[in-house]
């Protein structure tokens, strides 16, 4: 049994979904406490965790800081500990947040962090945190998380693109959906090629592939779901935001696949799926 922390949100959604998984939801297991999360691990005995859950809004995090470090900091770090003391893996989600998005080349595993936003700051916090407890890990920076559930801007785009004739979207910030259903995948994957072969932990990178523009995005959610509204482009200046969003989101992701064999996955595929799921296509 592979056990999840998360039940409500996107990656957890699609992780349910699968066979041999044990989901916790806030009500079982709270990442406001780190310790109640460690002791429903010992108490699981999984072969494996997977931690779905974390706190992701980006800009309440500026004035929540505090409970962002614990939520995505002290919580992973410590079902870490916990699985490094069963001796079994633990896979984590991070972000491409933790990067200050300079230059155009995309980011290697291994490049200097330099979140510009308290929430990037506190899932690097994590990452440092599940590195230094000494067990069998994965973390997984992926970016522009997108599915069928909960909020995220495949469904903003669809509901604005039905009530306006021209939205005004970002253009100057480049990265890459990523669907769930994708990242739920190669989480499994990873935490059952580490039950294996341990000495594969790491810090790896998943995203979608081709990389585009958040208005570039939206332009092909219209086009599939035959929505008829035109996409503005305008620069991150024109858009402020209490917390900053890196320009350079490209993350390299050729390690994922030369270790686990997992390839970057086309995420225009991948929004069909979520059309389809949401009754949207054209």
């Amino acid at each position: 049994m592979i056990l999840v922390f998360g039940k409500t949100g996107q990656l957890a959604r699609e992780l349910a979904a699968h066979d041999g998984v044990t989901c916790l939801g806030r009500d079982q297991a709270d990442l406001g406490d780190p310790g109640a999360c460690a002791a429903a691990i010992r108490e699981a005995e999984p072969q494996a965790v997977i931690n779905a859950a974390a706190y992701t809004a980006v800009d309440k995090a500026e004035e929540e800081e505090a409970l962002a470090n614990v939520i995505n900091g002290a919580a992973p770090g410590a079902m870490a500990a916990a699985c490094a003391e069963l001796g079994i893996p633990f896979v984590t989600v991070s972000t491409d947040y933790v990067f200050d998005g300079s230059g155009t080349a995309p980011w290697q595993p291994g490049d200097a962090a330099a979140p510009l936003n308290a929430y990037g700051r506190s899932k690097l916090a994590g990452e440092k945190m599940v590195r230094a407890a000494g067990g069998a890990y994965a973390i997984l920076r992926t970016s522009w998380v997108v599915s069928a559930h909960g909020h995220n801007f495949v469904k903003t785009m669809l509901r604005l693109g039905k009530e306006r004739e021209r939205l005004t979207i970002v253009a100057d910030q480049i990265g890459a959906p990523t669907p769930a259903r994708d990242i739920a995948g190669a989480c499994l994957e990873m935490a059952r090629q580490l039950i294996a072969d341990p000495g594969k932990s790491g810090l790896y990178h998943l995203a979608g592939a081709p990389q585009t523009s958040w208005a570039g995005f939206a332009r092909e959610i219209f086009r599939q779901a035959g929505i008829a509204c035109a996409v503005e482009d305008i620069p991150t200046s024109a858009y402020p935001t209490p917390a900053a969003r890196p320009l350079n989101s490209r993350l390299d992701c050729s390690a994922l696949e030369s270790v686990f064999g997992l390839p970057q996955p086309d995420w225009r595929l991948g929004l069909d799926d979520i059309l389809k799921d949401l009754g949207e296509v054209a």
